[in-house]
């Protein structure tokens, strides 16, 4: 059989990739079932997979009401009513970051697994950084449309040195994958987002992806998907609906004095880019205006647009409309980019949950009418929670701040070690959070004790204000730390071929303030339950509402989607099922 791994080394296109992929699993496929039927008919005929970037545990309920009043009747309220409710979700891995997160629930496995550690890492047979799901062998179909000037809503795609993606570097299966292996490539399967990670992650090896290209304003994809879009792609960009939106203002839905946040618009750690400014209304400006595009995603509007593309996938590919289970997969970032730019504590975010509300009671409404939510199961949940902005606590008499990772090379203690080692050049390749990395001269001298110099780094590290902890990977994977929630955390996390030296824990509410020179309000990426917390709800398909207050993770989602389906759990899974769903 054909594994992963070869997949990833060989040059071919994606159809050629999915034959190979979907031809082993066949007769397992069939063995499996007892009914020559492709799909049970109990299973849903759409799974609808919904990732909301950044939608921290609580956050649902903080702002909508005592009794869910500020909610209206499809969205969120009739996933909180309706659905089952894990009040106690977190992700198990340290570094809380969007990859990470979405190809966990794509997965059911940990980032040791499927081998995302992070948005970007160091890689040492290259000798550079690189994103997540860069891949220099599948380029954007769309001319022009590769990431654009306005990086400072995402400066870690500067990492990438090419406009081509596809998921090679996700090192497992995911549920998607598992569900065409099953049905022997029947099911449709989709990933729509903003971002080009929360779609390709979650469409899988085996699935289609488009995201959001803010150069171009159109939705895009590779060839790795297609040879030439689809014509209802063309269609839908041809409406230009981001031009919509120009001369026009992200505008708040009720009265500013009903807010929890209405009289704090104006907080002096949130970022004002541009004409955007800090208070409302947020001018988009017009379309032809540098960051016109940038405004749309830290807005709503993302969101809409997001939705709108895909009920256009919903009705183009007809999702849902016959006896084969089909796959859909809606990632939103307009979350994570508000809490960014204002925090989560701020009016941008708790108008922008109510928005959100509305906007998913557009799409499940839609899913209503063309599939029947009795016929689908949703699933909701996040790659990641939030961190408070440090300004915030700060107002409050918390005691928190910010590091600088690019001073610790020049700090005494440093350069002590290197002389103790004999290490004359540079010791650090450089700090991709969270991993500090250490140069490959320095790891291939044989005359240097690795496990001693990353364990005299750390030492020191540990020591600077603001860092929690720093792990040595040599002594983390030989079992030479104590075993706690955070070690276990970062432990997960641990990819020997992507991990750097050191993996460095910032005290809870501390963060670097800064991505690639760009200030922001606040950031994710900790094990704390601050970014670990996210909901994860279950509704739709014939499903009794239920709230369950025990400890879950979100590694059990895949492996449950699996086990309703009958298909096998994904090849680097390690979550267990949630039984209530299959009640």
């Amino acid at each position: 059989m054909v594994t992963l791994m070869k997949l990833e080394s060989m040059k071919i296109k994606s159809n050629n990739i999915r034959r190979l992929f979907q031809l082993p699993i066949l007769l397992i496929a069939f063995s499996l079932s007892s009914s020559p039927s492709i799909a049970a008919s109990s299973s849903p005929k759409l799974i609808l997979q919904i990732t909301v970037d950044q939608l921290r545990g609580d956050m649902i309920t903080r702002y909508s009401g005592m009794a869910g009043e500020r909610l209206g009747k499809g969205g969120l309220r009739y996933l909180l009513d309706k659905g089952i409710v894990y009040k106690n979700a977190h992700h198990a891995h340290a570094n809380t970051e969007t990859i990470v997160g979405h190809t966990t629930l794509a997965t059911g496995a940990h980032p040791s697994e499927h081998g995302m550690i992070g948005n970007i890492w160091f890689d040492r047979s290259k000798g550079n950084t690189i994103y997540n799901i860069e891949d220099p062998n599948y380029s954007l179909l769309s001319k022009g449309a590769d990431v654009d000037s306005s990086t400072e809503i995402d400066p870690t795609q500067k990492a990438a040195s090419s406009d081509g993606r596809s998921p090679a570097a996700i090192l497992t299966t995911t549920f998607s994958d598992e569900l065409s292996l099953l049905t022997a490539g029947k099911s449709k399967v989709f990933g729509v987002s903003v971002k080009d990670r929360g779609a390709v992650s979650m469409a899988g090896h085996t699935g289609k992806a488009f995201w959001f290209s803010k150069a171009s304003q159109e939705f895009v994809t590779s060839n790795y998907y297609y040879e030439k879009y689809p014509q209802w792609v063309i269609d839908w960009n041809a409406k230009k609906l981001p031009e919509q939106y120009a001369g026009k203002s992200w505008q708040l839905m009720h009265p500013q004095e009903t807010y929890l946040f209405g009289d704090r618009d104006d907080q002096k750690w949130e970022l004002a880019l541009g004409d955007y400014g800090r208070t409302f209304p947020h001018k988009f400006g017009a379309s032809d205006e540098k960051y016109f595009s940038t405004y749309l995603t830290v807005s709503p509007a993302g969101d809409e647009l997001t939705v709108d593309f895909a009920k256009a996938i919903i009705n183009a590919e007809q999702l849902g409309n016959d006896d084969v289970t089909d796959y859909l997969s809606v990632s939103l970032s307009a979350t994570d980019y508000v809490g960014h730019f204002f925090g989560p504590s701020s009016l941008e975010s708790e108008d922008n949950i109510l928005q959100l509300d509305r906007t998913l009671a557009d799409l499940l409404n839609f899913v209503d009418k063309q599939v029947g939510l009795k016929n689908t199961l949703i699933v909701l949940s996040a790659d990641h929670g939030a961190p408070e902005a440090p300004g915030y606590l700060q107002s409050l008499g918390v005691k928190v701040g910010y590091i600088s990772p690019d001073f610790w090379r020049k700090l005494p203690a440093i350069e002590k070690i290197k002389r103790h080692h004999g290490i004359k050049g540079k010791l650090f390749e450089g700090y991709e959070h969270p991993y500090l990395y250490f140069t490959n001269e320095v790891i291939n001298n044989n005359e240097i004790d690795l496990a001693a110099l990353e364990a005299a780094v750390a030492d020191q590290l540990i020591r600077l204000p603001g860092v929690s902890t720093a792990v040595s990977s040599v002594a983390l994977t030989q079992g030479r730390l104590a075993d706690n929630y955070v070690t276990r955390a970062i432990k997960n996390n641990y990819h020997p071929k992507r991990s750097g030296n050191v993996y460095v824990v910032f005290d809870s509410g501390w963060f670097v303030n800064e991505l690639d020179g760009i200030s922001v309000a606040s950031t994710h990426g900790s094990p704390w339950p601050y970014d670990t917390f996210v909901p994860i709800i279950f509704a739709g398909h014939k499903l009794k509402p239920q709230t369950v207050s025990r400890k879950v993770y979100t590694v059990d989602v895949a492996p449950t989607l699996a086990s309703i389906v009958g298909a096998k759990p994904p090849s680097g899974a390690s979550g267990t099922v949630l039984l209530e769903v299959l009640k």
